[in-house]
């Protein structure tokens, strides 16, 4: 690369990075959070949470990279706009080029980073972490035989234990399950104690009430009962491994056998077509951020602001080829679209710059700025010596 060229893309490279480590901040901080909990009910340590938390990562980065990009090659141009510097290389005979091609060089560098972390990076996080919910949730039969502690396992059923006494048993055994709309049971027990084997909550010398939704209530006692946890608990611990989870070698080969796939086999199929596509983003987003900020303008020009234009054109890009790849799951007709759309949004850019096109704002929005910008000048107070007051 030339010089200027070099100059460019150090300056784009780290505006980028400055946009895409905050951005990425806020949307993992956001989903750590929601993760707290189960690691906390299951009595997991800290490191288990950063481990949980970093795990994360993967699945943000390729959603975050395009719009930091757009974002931060536009903002870079645009203060090269605004500090003439465009202008200067216009008038000093540089091509375009010279301004797309260090732009184009850092989005090509970025989709592959993008291929790779979505193909390849990303599936491995995946199934760890479903791994490690996996074990924290079969790590909840501890946590529910916690004395004097209302836990929740999950929506509509708590569980306490009055006391633990030697060899595992429990003493005032409370449970409330309302998960069945129609009826709701509340379980009281002398004593009881967990089948690790069978992952069952087994009580003794107790009763159970039964409510319906009319305010019958049934009373049963019982000798022994045996509250079934494994569904709750998954202490099977085998993670629940989904289409997403998996590598890009097994979308193009998927096991006919596997559950998933049998149940769901367009979940494979609208998976594979995203990863073939969505790598392809931040080089699609430099070329709309190319489109919007790439030409030298005058100040006195009336034009929206480059990364307000850039972004909004790239969210609904973004918005539609995520429409496209969920409804890929249900009808194999949006497939194309998934191609069709970003596709067609290249060629009209490649297009755009390609012609030496730029865009401005039409002739009669213009002139309805130009005369709010008049109208606002005539409103000024004007100052003591008759002139207006600036």
């Amino acid at each position: 690369m030339k010089l200027i060229e070099r100059y460019i893309f150090r300056r784009a490279a780290t505006m980028f990075l400055a946009t895409l480590l905050p951005l990425l901040g806020i949307v993992w901080t956001t989903q750590a959070l929601t993760n707290v909990n189960l690691v906390t009910d299951s009595g997991q340590s800290i490191s288990a949470f950063l481990k949980l938390a970093t795990l994360i990562l993967p699945s943000v980065i390729p959603i975050i990279l395009p719009f930091a990009l757009v974002i931060g090659v536009a903002q870079t141009l645009s203060a090269m706009n605004t500090d003439s510097e465009l202008t200067v290389l216009n008038a000093a005979g540089s091509s375009r080029m010279s301004v797309i091609r260090p732009v184009i060089y850092l989005a090509l560098g970025l989709s592959v980073l993008s291929f790779a972390i979505d193909n390849f990076v990303e599936p491995y996080s995946r199934v760890a972490v479903r791994k490690m919910i996996a074990t924290a949730h079969a790590n909840l039969l501890s946590s529910v035989v916690q004395e004097n502690s209302f836990r929740k396992i999950t929506d509509g059923l708590y569980v306490q234990v009055g006391a633990r006494r030697g060899g595992g048993v429990l003493h005032g055994i409370f449970v409330a399950d309302s998960r069945n709309p129609n009826f709701e049971l509340v379980y009281y027990a002398r004593e009881g104690a967990i089948d690790e084997e069978s992952s069952a909550l087994v009580m003794k010398d107790g009763e159970v009430h039964r409510k319906l939704p009319d305010g019958g209530v049934s009373v049963i006692k019982f000798d022994s009962y045996a509250f079934d946890l494994a569904e709750l608990t998954k202490a099977t611990g085998g993670a629940n491994i989904r289409a997403k989870d998996r590598d890009l070698f097994y979308l193009l080969n998927p096991d006919p056998e596997d559950p998933a796939y049998k149940k769901s086999p367009l979940n494979f199929t609208a998976e594979l077509h995203r990863r073939f596509t969505e790598w392809s983003y931040p080089l699609l987003f430099a070329l709309i951020a190319l489109v919007v900020s790439s030409d030298a303008r005058s100040h006195r020009e009336a034009r929206v602001h480059p990364m307000i234009s850039g972004v909004a054109v790239a969210l609904v890009i973004r918005w539609m080829t995520f429409y496209a790849a969920n409804s890929a799951e249900d009808s194999i007709w949006f497939v194309p679209l998934m191609y069709i759309i970003p596709l067609l949004t290249g060629a009209l850019a490649i297009r755009q710059l390609a012609s030496n096109r730029r865009l401005d704002i039409p002739t009669t929005w213009q002139e309805k700025i130009s005369d709010l910008m008049v109208r606002f000048r005539l409103l000024r107070p004007v100052g003591a010596d008759g002139e207006q007051a600036s």
